[in-house]
């Protein structure tokens, strides 16, 4: 069984809470999906995947969210180096974790 953790939606801030491994790393969460990583629906298995589609709004959601989906990526390697996705997180507008709620 996980432990739960909580991202933000990279749209409109509300928070999404997803049970999930430890040893799952985290690269990024983004408004689009990287090109090239296979994503799993949050109320599926996704230990297998490289990262979960998000719908903010839905079950996972604390509240009302705006409805749209986001991605969370894992850390994935391909020959003992890390990857990077083709489609990189804005800085201005990247990744929010929110570990303080």
């Amino acid at each position: 069984m996980g432990f739960p953790v909580r991202y933000t939606c990279p749209r409109c801030d509300a928070v999404v809470t997803l049970d999930r491994e430890g040893y799952l790393a985290d690269k990024c969460v983004t408004e689009e999906p990287l090109s090239g990583w296979a994503y799993a629906p949050a109320y599926d298995s996704f230990e297998e995947s490289d990262g979960v589609e998000l719908v903010c709004g839905a079950s996972e959601t604390e509240g009302e969210g705006c409805g749209r989906p986001f991605y969370l990526s894992f850390v994935r390697y391909e020959e003992g180096r890390e990857v990077d996705g083709d489609v990189p997180p804005d800085p201005d507008d990247g990744p929010k974790f929110d570990f303080l709620r």
